[in-house]
């Protein structure tokens, strides 16, 4: 007899219960399958439907869901950019009774691309080097709150645009330890998981040129290398102690401005002087990243990326010297800005082209366009003029990023290992 289905959820969707939980994942009829391009995984995956989102369903352990269902929650509950749980189903037998594994359900985080989608011979040679730069400060993240993600790769993450550069975000945490109350990691720890990116990813990038999906003279070890340089240019920027005369005050001011302009923002200070008087250390300890997208929900209510809100509070600043609004005029400056100027841009895409890139990503599109046209013209294009080019010229000829389409997901899912690159990836990259 079949037994009874144990679910743990985040949220409550009786469409749980609709699907074909009593079916082997590798098995699951078409009507229940999204077509979605993904990268190789250890475990069988599946995406289907769920209350108008696509989910993501991974079979593996009970035990393994269950501590992978809550260190997403945790994770969430950080603010670190990761994919969003829904969902644990344990108790899966089949009709007759057979035991099946469990599956662990999570919400797929729309405008996102696996990075083989992102790699295909039409792209700029610093792609690589972009996504790299990405985890690694998804990495620094980690670490500063205390995660030991214990799999880094680009496999394991999800890239979002992000105002010219890419956002990165967590996708599998199953080996993963977080410290409690943001314990510090080792310095083992660190170094562990830095290399294990960099290992990783070199043999990610050697495997896609070996597929043809990039140049064959990339260098992959080079590229490797960079998130190490990366990590630690970044690591030795918020945690890094600094000493400086003490008519040099002002290099208190430029650290934080520094971070600030990273991303991060600062918990407190500790500044200790020497015992003659000359010198002042400073230790910074950092908050968290997300600096510029908070102020700008604070201002806006919009909700972006961080280099997306980077580039949409400078046209804001901009926008309030035109109209000559002092600092105590920030929030009306904010509020005449958006329903005057990023509002109607977005407004003004046509239904049919929403999906193809995120509002954000768009406006800060529009923008490059305009100074890309005005120097062409040697003259400033207005607004209006530049987006009318920009909907026909760019936005019309740009693939669709709400949900990246690809094959049936049944022709490429298989256990790491049991399928070859350009099996696992179809033909759906000749559209990327």
């Amino acid at each position: 007899m079949p037994e009874s289905l144990r679910i743990t959820a985040s949220e409550i969707d009786p469409q749980l219960l609709a699907l074909p939980w009593r079916t082997r994942l590798e098995e699951w009829p078409r009507e229940h399958i999204v077509r979605l391009p993904k990268g190789i995984s250890r475990h069988i995956v599946r995406f289907s439907e769920l209350s108008g989102q696509v989910v993501a369903v991974k079979e593996t352990t009970e035990h393994m869901a269950r501590r992978e269902y809550e260190m997403l929650g945790a994770l969430q509950r950080l603010e670190i950019p990761c994919v969003r749980r829904v969902a644990v189903i344990a108790g899966r037998t089949t009709p007759a009774g057979d035991p099946l594994p469990a599956a662990l359900v999570t919400a797929h985080l729309s405008f996102s691309m696996p990075y083989r989608a992102l790699f295909t011979q039409t792209l700029r040679p610093d792609t690589a080097t972009r996504l790299v730069d990405a985890l690694a400060l998804l990495l620094v993240r980690l670490h500063n709150v205390g995660f030991y993600w214990g799999d880094v790769s680009l496999s394991n993450t999800l890239f979002r645009r992000d105002a010219g550069s890419f956002a990165a975000y967590l996708v599998d945490a199953e080996t993963a330890e977080l410290h409690e109350g943001g314990t510090a990691l080792s310095d083992g720890q660190r170094e562990h998981d830095l290399d294990l990116a960099r290992t990783n990813i070199a043999g990610e990038i050697m495997d896609l040129a070996a597929s043809g999906r990039i140049d064959a003279d990339v260098d992959a070890i080079r590229i490797a290398d960079g998130i190490v340089s990366a990590y630690r240019s970044l690591w030795a920027e918020l945690t890094a102690p600094e000493s400086f005369d003490m008519s040099e005050s002002w290099r208190i001011t430029e650290r934080v401005r520094r971070l600030n302009d990273l991303g991060f923002d600062i918990g407190e200070m500790a500044i200790q002087t020497a015992p003659d008087g000359a010198h002042v250390s400073i230790t910074p300890k950092v908050v968290d990243a997300g600096h510029h997208q908070r102020r700008l929900l604070r201002l806006t209510g919009l909700d972006v990326q961080e280099n997306q809100a980077r580039r949409l509070l400078n046209d804001l600043d901009e926008y309030r010297v035109r109209t000559e609004r002092g600092e105590d005029e920030e929030e009306i400056a904010a509020h005449e800005w958006l329903t005057r100027v990023f509002e109607p841009v977005v407004r003004a895409i046509p239904i049919e082209l929403r999906a193809k890139l995120e509002p954000a990503e768009v406006f800060h599109q529009v923008l490059e366009h305009r100074w890309l046209i005005s120097e062409q013209r040697e003259q400033w294009v207005p607004l209006a003029e530049t987006l009318s080019s920009y909907i026909e010229n760019v936005l019309r000829h740009r693939r669709d990023e709400a949900t990246i389409m690809g094959p049936p997901t049944e022709t490429f899912t298989a256990a790491m290992g049991a399928v070859s690159p350009d099996d696992a990836e179809g033909d759906w990259r000749d559209r990327v």
